[in-house]
């Protein structure tokens, strides 16, 4: 199976991590109740945690790292899009070597804690929903997907970034998920096809 590589903002991962693992937390608080029971309350979820391991392999394998570190310093969340998990709006919350590090072979791992924005995000996503549909029915720049392609590589051909691309079209759920016949939403300035 062939899968695509994992992406953070403006980085791209020359191959996949090695090891992905996904946590879902979820707050539980215990209540004592006289003579010896108890009473559990759902607190409701807490944040998800992404997280893995990789090496960067080959001439520049150092150097590759020092490129991922400098998406790390970024204090911003941004789109973290997974060939398999879905895609989410994260802080990169750690990075880390897990050995000294060699000009040809990196080992690293990485957690990105997922963002809710369920409190002003989602009014906020909503206006520039509807902002961005009023500008495409004005003057709708459209692409409609081919076999082959990927959300990136339509961003990518229209000078577009995928956080771009992915709030101009809200209709996709899921960017890893595109279907030929798809419409997809350039803005203004996109090649239309």
């Amino acid at each position: 199976m062939n899968l695509e590589p994992m992406r953070y903002k403006n980085y791209v991962w020359p191959h996949n991590p090695r090891t992905y693992e996904i946590i879902y937390d979820r707050n539980i608080a215990v209540h004592k109740v006289p003579f010896g029971r108890y009473f559990l309350q759902n607190m409701g979820l807490t944040r998800r945690i992404l997280r893995g391991e990789g090496e960067f392999v080959g001439a520049g394998a150092y150097e590759e790292f020092k490129k991922l570190a400098t998406v790390f310093y970024d204090e911003e969340p941004g789109l973290l899009v997974h060939p398999v998990w879905q895609v989410s709006n994260a802080y990169f919350a750690s990075l880390s070597l897990k050995m000294e590090p060699y000009e040809d072979y990196v080992k690293y791992a990485f957690e990105f804690w997922e963002t809710y924005d369920g409190y002003t995000g989602k009014a906020e996503k909503y206006a520039a929903g509807r902002k961005v549909a009023a500008a495409a029915s004005a003057a709708p720049q459209t692409y409609t997907v081919r076999a082959g392609d990927t959300m990136w590589g339509i961003a990518q051909r229209n000078g577009l970034t995928l956080e771009e691309l992915v709030a101009l079209n809200p209709q996709i759920r899921n960017p890893n998920r595109i279907y030929v016949g798809d419409v997809i939403f350039l803005g203004q300035g996109g090649e239309s096809r």
